[in-house]
């Protein structure tokens, strides 16, 4: 993201956890690490801020209704239903809905667990 960009803070944005596994008992070194899987939905005019990274902390999305516009590298992607697309350790970005429906995804990631 190029230094006259601003990521804005989080708004019009609900998560809902639908499962997740403990991954200490599954893989061994995984202690303390859980995979999770939620429904993130960004309402029209909605952002999911600010600029952010997935080290420690990778994953994926797949989009269910509506678009999202993924800002990274100062490039603004739009992805639709039926897309997605992996979130690693060099992932650095903010999304946006810029459309006029709630845009809906699925995320699947691994996380510390709280």
């Amino acid at each position: 993201m190029g230094s006259d960009q601003v990521a804005p803070e989080t708004k019009g944005v609900t998560a809902k956890v639908l499962a997740t596994v403990d991954l200490g008992p599954e893989i061994e070194g995984m202690a303390g690490r859980q995979l999770r899987m939620r429904m993130v939905t960004i309402e029209p005019g909605g952002t999911f801020g600010p600029i952010h990274d997935h080290r420690g902390r990778p994953g994926t999305v797949y989009i269910l209704q509506g678009t999202i516009t993924d800002h990274r590298d100062g490039v603004a992607t739009d992805y639709g239903p039926g897309v997605g697309w992996p979130e690693d350790r060099n992932t650095v970005h903010w999304l946006e809905n810029r459309g006029t429906i709630p845009a809906v995804e699925i995320s699947v990631d691994i996380v510390r667990q709280e």
